[in-house]
């Protein structure tokens, strides 16, 4: 199958989750021997108009990281590209009209794989693009309600949550340095704040616990942890490989999720996969709560006090380094549900 992945910025340009997930997606079919092609604006030096990378194809449609010049180019490189299917992302909304203009002289489908609604997007653009998709893709339930009340119908929104290699969790060993653990993009929508109080509360036990990520907020988390005279046994790890993460799940018991805004956790999908016991804050804009409604090693909180109480209540589990009942979570079976949308969304179009 020949598929175009857009995004106006890849995930070499700028990394987020949603230019993460995408890359991940592109990555993985090209590794299952689609015929991958990345239309996005150019982020590899030299003359080239095109890049390979991984078995994905990265095609420049613009030099420079424009939604308006990367609109108005887009569907003249749909059309040399010639794909089965377009794979979208949601923002800019302004790529998802210029991908549904190419795809009616294709005639073939748009998938818009949804994330977020960035600063910049405009009301009407975001309906828009909500409203025209053959397929929208959502990576969770709280996803899902929002682009629907954007305007797509209940009918076009699939849920496709995120992966992580079950592989890698299975085969690394344990690392056990940490008994509790936070990891996320150190950002303003972090709140790292609250697993620190939580931390602060447990003072009288005997703990050791990791923060992995980084971003603009992570020299504010370090102080407040030494304000809270917790310094001593917090590691600030930065950012890490799964290769150098998954260890340290493995080897840890508790994993807290306390960000405002996670349209999937995916930091919390690896916890649990790795046997973690995962406390939730709960928060309107994330859909972290999502992964632990129904999993026996997960529980929901609202305050600091009640996060340390959980993790008091996570000695009733015994230590674990997998957790099988998510082995559906593999690249393998996410990827087998992208295949099947695609096809479903081409035999619309008379192909099957």
């Amino acid at each position: 199958m020949r598929v175009a992945l857009v995004s106006l910025y890849p995930d070499q340009r700028r990394s987020d989750g949603a230019t993460a997930r995408a890359r991940r997606v592109a990555e993985g079919l090209a590794g299952r021997g689609h015929d991958v092609s990345f239309l996005c604006a150019k982020w590899w030096e030299g003359p080239l108009g095109s890049f390979s990378q991984n078995g994905v194809e990265y095609h420049a449609v613009t030099e420079e990281a424009s939604a308006r010049a990367f609109a108005s180019k887009l569907p003249f490189a749909l059309r040399r590209v010639g794909p089965d299917v377009i794979h979208a992302t949601n923002s800019p909304p302004s790529q998802v009209a210029a991908a549904r203009t190419a795809a009616r002289v294709l005639r073939v489908p748009v998938v818009v794989d949804w994330w977020t609604v960035r600063e910049h997007d405009t009301d009407r653009m975001v309906q828009r693009a909500a409203q025209t998709a053959d397929r929208v893709i959502a990576p969770s339930e709280l996803v899902k309600t929002g682009v629907r009340e954007r305007g797509a119908r209940a009918d076009d929104v699939t849920v496709v949550p995120g992966s992580v290699d079950i592989d890698l969790v299975r085969s690394v060993d344990v690392d056990n340095r940490a008994d509790l653990v936070y990891a996320r993009r150190l950002d303003e929508r972090a709140n790292v704040e609250t697993f620190l109080l939580a931390l602060a509360e447990l003072r009288d036990r005997e703990w050791r616990a990791v923060v992995v990520g980084d971003g603009p907020e992570r020299e504010v988390a370090m102080e407040t942890a030494a304000e809270l005279r917790i310094d001593d046994r917090v590691s600030f790890l930065g950012s890490l490989s799964p290769d150098e993460f998954v260890p340290i799940l493995k080897g840890a018991h508790v994993f807290a999720q306390t960000a405002t805004l996670e349209p999937f956790a995916r930091e919390l999908l690896w916890a649990l996969a790795c046997g973690c016991v995962g406390v939730v804050e709960y928060q309107a804009a994330s859909s972290a709560h999502e992964l632990v409604e129904n999993c026996d090693r997960g529980a929901r909180v609202t305050s600091p006090q009640e996060l340390a109480h959980e993790v008091r209540a996570a000695a009733r589990h015994d230590r674990a380094s997998i957790n099988k009942a998510f082995a559906g979570y593999d690249h393998s079976h996410v990827l087998d549900t992208y295949e099947r949308v695609y096809e479903d969304e081409r035999g619309g179009y008379g192909f099957f």
